[in-house]
């Protein structure tokens, strides 16, 4: 089949859409746990928003497991959980620092905020490894910067929340930092499962000592498994299939939009608007976002870590490419 084949181009097609999808399903999450958080702690909101993942993961880790022992020389089970943990680490970080974000600042400045983890992966890597930062990455920097301070202006003065979405954004990168050492290790569905769990234990550990109520109000359950199973487990299938069809510079600007259908669902789901100023600021933190992916890969998202493109679910991750040059 070559490319330009009549089914070689709907099969790209279906598989842009499949990722637009998946986008917009990450997107919507900000609204859904912004909402979330109004009846439910952090901890709490995290360690059902896990489980539920979690469990409705299974099935498919199951299903695929004989297939990648027949494909991929065992790995120790010790490492993949060992592993797991320390990224299952990372992503409580980030996302308990984002749920917290969003009990104070909006949906969508929340979404933008966060989606600097990007840009701050090389500066972070610079940082810690000594990589030299490319070009695009110091071209995207202001960039970024001047979409802040639209975003903030618009906003009014910056509170506490924005301080956790940048904190989000920080730790995400940390995230994306380590799964570059770390995700050549183990196939994806279960390295993806090992994360999953950690991170459900850690929320349970957190729960635990906060004293906050364990069990969600009535209302509450609805949203948790749009979050658990739509958010994470659907999207993980999604993920995968799509990317067998796109191009990874293709997906690095799918998935550079999550911020755009974040304020998009705001607006549906919870009424927040946005202005000129921050419309400006958003589109300038896309523009930074896409500049400092430039030339390879996209990021992994925080729920489907594991996943890269064009490898299948089953499939080892190969090492998480180099995000001085790419989306890390």
């Amino acid at each position: 089949m070559t490319p330009s084949s009549p089914t070689s181009g709907s099969e790209h097609l279906r598989g842009v859409l499949l990722l637009v999808l998946v986008t917009a399903i990450w997107g919507s999450t900000f609204a859904v746990v912004k909402t979330l958080g109004e009846t439910l702690s952090a901890p709490a909101l995290i360690t059902w928003r896990f489980l539920i993942a979690s469990l409705a993961l299974a099935p498919l880790v199951w299903v695929q497991a004989p297939r990648a022992a027949r494909r991929e020389s065992p790995v120790p089970a010790a490492s993949l959980w060992r592993d797991g943990l320390l990224l299952g680490t990372w992503l409580i970080a980030s996302y308990g620092t984002q749920t917290i974000a969003l009990q104070t600042t909006s949906a969508n400045r929340a979404a933008f905020f966060t989606a600097l983890s990007v840009v701050m992966v090389p500066l972070w890597l610079a940082a810690a490894q000594r990589r030299r930062i490319p070009l695009p990455v110091w071209l995207a920097l202001p960039l970024a910067v001047a979409g802040l301070a639209l975003l903030s202006w618009e906003g009014g003065a910056l509170v506490i929340g924005d301080a956790w979405a940048l904190a989000c954004a920080v730790t995400y990168a940390g995230f994306i930092v380590t799964l570059e050492r770390v995700a050549h290790r183990h196939a994806a569905l279960p390295f993806t499962m090992a994360q999953l769990l950690a991170v459900t234990g850690l929320a349970a550990l957190w729960l635990l000592f906060s004293g906050e109520p364990a069990v969600p109000p009535a209302g509450s359950w609805w949203p948790l498994l749009y979050l658990g199973v739509a958010a994470t487990a659907v999207t993980t299938l999604l993920q995968t299939v799509g990317q067998r069809r796109v191009s990874a510079a293709e997906a690095s600007v799918i998935y550079a939009l999550e911020p755009v259908t974040a304020t998009l669902f705001s607006f549906l789901l919870i009424g927040e608007r946005v202005g000129v100023r921050g419309a400006l600021g958003g589109a300038l933190v896309v523009l930074a976002t896409v500049l400092s992916q430039r030339g390879g890969p996209g990021t992994p998202h925080a729920e489907t870590p594991a996943v890269q493109p064009g490898r299948a679910a089953d499939q080892p991750t190969g090492r998480a490419p180099d995000p001085g040059s790419a989306e890390s």
